[in-house]
């Protein structure tokens, strides 16, 4: 797209150099080539009246007398009646502009000019319209580039924003680039994301309490059915149909415990080994503009190259709430530390705040619960999304704030 967008710019202004250039240039030419028979004519009308002023007066003409009125490099003739034709100058070779005044007595005068000047003079006007037109080629291909790369990064932005939504991570950006075109996209986009994520958790906590809900009284349903089996007087009426209950019971169980197993374990289709380290990188390059503004620094230490199971997207979210959370409500620089645990990966997030009130605890993870006038929604919305990928996250520590986000460890590197 960007090649593309400097072909046409770049062609459209050839065109208008190619418009204007080329009609300036004749018509500057053929302005310059009038003056030059504008300034002999007048030569020769000069040299005429001095002919005839002399004659007038019987005085004789020569060259002398009339070569102070005509231009350096021309040759002046002057023909009278009676007399040998008199000269001045040195004669001209090659193309040249003449001129011829003719007296009332007869009298002629011829003024020849060379070309040379008028070229040379043409030459220079030729060369600095070229000079002009080059510059101008060369500052359409500059604002060319310019703004191919101004049109082009948002959308590369807004296609990486597309492909995050598409990979899990339905975060809204909120990121606007000065083209209402654009920001109509990128507006459209943070409100699907928005919609995304409260659907996504509304639809894993429904999966969840339904299938956790459902498993108690099948488990019930199941044991009444084993009991009757066993206490039937009628064994081939009423064991058989107790069985076969039994059986579709037993079979409902089982579906609904692989719905529950899905909302929580890491092997599910959607889990996959993957490196940390690209979901960090993707961090720290996604809030350097907001830390650099606050004056403030996000720093990782601890593991490097680590492996573990789960969903990209899904951790990326969590581990840009808990760096949001720290950048709102926290102070000082932010450090993101990676640390392992038997078999889990521990992604630490610290700040230099005054930390998590004591009557609030373990209870920021709760809906509608903040200690700072916020919707006490993102970290609620932040354990669910940890928990539904195989994970889970904590508030280890009150002061300083330090929460961590248990992952399952993969043996891929």
């Amino acid at each position: 797209m960007k090649r593309r967008m400097i072909n046409s710019l770049l062609g459209v202004v050839l065109v208008v150099v190619a418009v204007f250039c080329v009609p300036l240039a004749l018509i500057e030419k053929q302005s310059i080539v009038n003056a030059a028979h504008d300034r002999v004519d007048a030569a020769a009308v000069r040299v005429l009246g001095l002919v005839e002023n002399r004659l007038a007066a019987g005085e004789p003409v020569t060259g002398e007398k009339f070569a102070a009125q005509v231009p350096e490099g021309s040759f002046v003739t002057v023909q009278i009646p009676g007399q040998a034709e008199i000269a001045a100058g040195r004669p001209v070779t090659g193309a040249a502009i003449t001129a011829t005044e003719e007296g009332a007595n007869g009298e002629s005068v011829t003024v020849v000019q060379s070309r040379a000047d008028v070229d040379h003079e043409i030459g220079n006007m030729l060369l600095l319209l070229g000079v002009v037109a080059l510059l101008a080629v060369q500052a359409a291909v500059a604002l060319a580039v310019w703004q191919a790369k101004r049109l082009a990064r948002p959308l590369t932005d807004l296609a990486e924003t597309a492909e995050r939504l598409g990979s899990g991570d339905p975060r809204p950006r909120d990121r606007r680039y000065g083209v209402p075109e654009l920001d109509r996209i990128a507006e459209v986009l943070d409100v699907s994301a928005e919609r995304i994520a409260r659907m996504l958790t509304a639809e894993r906590r429904l999966a969840a309490d339904a299938s956790h809900q459902l498993r108690t009284p099948l488990t019930a349903l199941s044991m009444r059915l084993e009991e009757i089996t066993a206490l039937a007087e009628e064994p081939d009426t009423v064991k058989e149909e107790a069985s076969i209950a039994l059986q579709q019971v037993e079979r409902l169980t089982d579906v609904v415990q692989r719905l529950l197993t899905n909302q929580r374990d890491p092997t599910s289709p959607t889990a996959v080994a993957f490196d940390l380290d690209e979901v960090i990188k993707q961090q720290v390059e996604e809030w350097g503009p907001s830390m650099r503004e606050s004056g403030r620094r996000l720093s990782i230490e601890g593991l490097r190259g680590t492996a573990v199971l789960g969903t990209p997207g899904t951790v990326a979210q969590v581990l840009a709430t808990l760096i949001e959370n720290s950048l709102m409500h926290g102070a000082g620089n932010i450090t993101l530390r990676i640390r392992r645990t038997g078999s889990s990966v521990v992604a630490e997030v610290q700040d230099e705040g005054q930390g998590v009130p004591p009557e609030l605890g373990n209870r920021v993870f709760e809906r509608a619960v903040s200690g700072r006038n916020s919707t006490g929604i993102g970290l609620a919305v932040a354990r669910d999304l940890a928990e539904a990928d195989g994970g889970r996250l904590e508030l280890l520590s009150l002061r300083p704030p330090v929460f961590a986000l248990f992952l399952n460890g993969s043996q891929a590197r």
